[in-house]
């Protein structure tokens, strides 16, 4: 018994693996393209199963599709939906530009699970049965297919895996600053003391931080929905759809994944340009920028535990060392700061396959797989590293009071609260003074005698230094 199988495409006969769903099209790809060995992400083929159903269902609806054939066009496109037919996407992610080779997979595996459910074996092509290109297919092209699970996948991770996330470490950070508003500790500017700041206030800042990243990602998936391609078939122009068949594919998966996705205002802007996506990874790299900022400050702020700044308590969740006994790293702010370079470097990636006369030529995008690939990637580690961030390093970050107080006695930069009344050269001067002579400025300013004792006190009030006035 031979392993394969002979099918035929509009180019010749192909031997395809005897238990693959899949056709000779979808072969010649993965004979064409061996290039990183890792076909396109799972994410994209579920969001293709999603987009079969509904165009299935509108083609049903506006009476171009036969409905005993729709309906098991249907049922398939949703078990690919599922994920039951991971294994029969092979294609590698660096194929043709427009992923014409990854919907002719979805077309070929669809219509091969149709036909076995009509009875008529799983066969891409069976007499009486689906057809991948003229059923399947049908009122689609690659190129407004490909973009638009793109659009599908893209946006349903950013709905369910990054705002969620991100949300969560905002509720984390601020959890923190509430818990520790009375903890007063050195500020820093410039890798220098600086005048004294609430460890509350400083955590509070990172969680506006987080704020802001979600709502980065709200942006980032609202541009992602706005721009449906479907339906703009080979340039744009909808030859072959009908003029409702978009809008019905749209109202569908809306009601199918939960999020408005709305058919482009202009199909030749939306098939010819990826500038949603340059736009919306824009904000991912935003995202990628500040929690990468939040995790350095605290790898900082906890260095040590004897011979750095110390102030915070990083959780020993490993070993730190095969050679240097009971040390222990800051691993998971390092996790988080590498993330940050990948998606720093995809967004280099998804910024050139946008472009003109690399990606964008005329009335196609030719990038596209890369960019999705690079696009999910930064959605998946974002979000995944946010969680990571939060249960093996928040939830057990502490603030070692003790060390803070040391710090901010020892601080010189206190004086500024003197500034008002002593003067700014006078203050410049005794902190000096104070640094060479190894005194706190509490210590010198009252062996000089420069003020009243009762007022130096309320004057260094280190709590009152981090309140404005009233």
């Amino acid at each position: 018994m031979t392993d394969y199988r002979l099918e035929r495409d509009t180019m010749g006969e192909m031997q395809v693996p005897a238990s693959a769903l899949y056709g000779a099209s979808t072969a010649r790809a993965v004979e064409n393209f061996p290039i990183a060995k890792r076909p396109v992400p799972p994410t994209v083929i579920h969001a293709f199963g999603h987009l079969k159903a509904a165009a299935a269902q509108a083609n049903k609806d506006l009476g171009k599709l036969d409905a005993k054939l729709a309906d098991v066009i249907i049922a398939a496109s949703t078990e690919v939906a599922e994920g039951k037919y991971d294994e029969h996407f092979p294609v590698d992610v660096y194929q043709t530009g427009s992923g014409t080779s990854t919907n002719m997979n979805a077309n070929e595996v669809i219509a091969s699970v149709a036909n076995e459910k009509l009875g008529l074996g799983a066969t891409t092509k069976a007499e009486g049965g689906v057809h991948p290109n003229d059923h399947v297919n049908m009122g689609q092209s690659s190129n407004d297919t490909f973009p638009t699970g793109m659009h599908i996948a893209a946006a349903v991770l950013l709905d369910q895996q990054l705002e969620p996330a991100l949300e969560k470490l905002t509720k984390a950070l601020a959890d923190k600053a509430e818990k520790w508003d009375k903890i007063i500790k050195v500020g820093r500017t410039h890798l220098m003391d600086a005048t004294p700041i609430r460890v509350g206030q400083l955590f509070a800042g990172y969680a506006a931080q987080a704020k802001y990243c979600h709502k980065r990602a709200e942006r980032a998936k609202m541009r992602i929905l706005e721009n449906m391609p479907i339906g703009g078939t080979a340039v744009g122009t909808g030859i072959n759809a009908h003029p409702d068949f978009a809008g019905r594919v749209c109202k569908t998966l809306t009601t199918k994944l939960g999020v408005l996705f709305s058919e482009a205002e202009d199909h030749c802007e939306a098939q010819a340009t990826k500038d949603s996506f340059v736009e919306a990874h824009g904000e991912l790299k935003a995202v990628a920028v500040a929690l990468s900022k939040i995790a350095n400050d605290i790898r900082h702020l906890g260095s040590g535990p004897r011979c750095g700044i110390g102030e915070l308590v990083l959780p020993a969740i490993q070993p730190g060392s095969s050679i240097m006994p009971g040390k222990v790293n800051p691993v998971i702010c390092e996790s988080v700061m590498q993330v940050a370079c990948r998606v720093i470097g995809n967004d280099a990636t998804v910024t050139m396959a946008g472009m003109g006369g690399v990606g964008s030529i005329f009335e196609l995008n030719v990038a596209m797989p890369v960019m999705i690939d690079g696009f999910l990637e930064s959605v998946t580690l974002l979000a995944n590293v946010a969680d990571t961030f939060v249960d093996k390093l928040l939830k057990g970050l502490e603030v070692d009071e003790a060390r803070c107080a040391e710090l901010l006695d020892a601080s010189l930069m206190t004086i500024t609260a003197l500034a008002p009344e002593v003067g700014y050269e006078k203050c410049a001067a005794l902190a000096k003074q104070a640094h060479k002579e190894g005194k706190t400025i509490k210590q010198l300013v009252g062996e000089l005698n420069l003020m009243p004792e009762a007022r130096l006190t309320e004057l260094m009030d280190y709590d009152s230094m981090t309140r404005p006035e009233a």
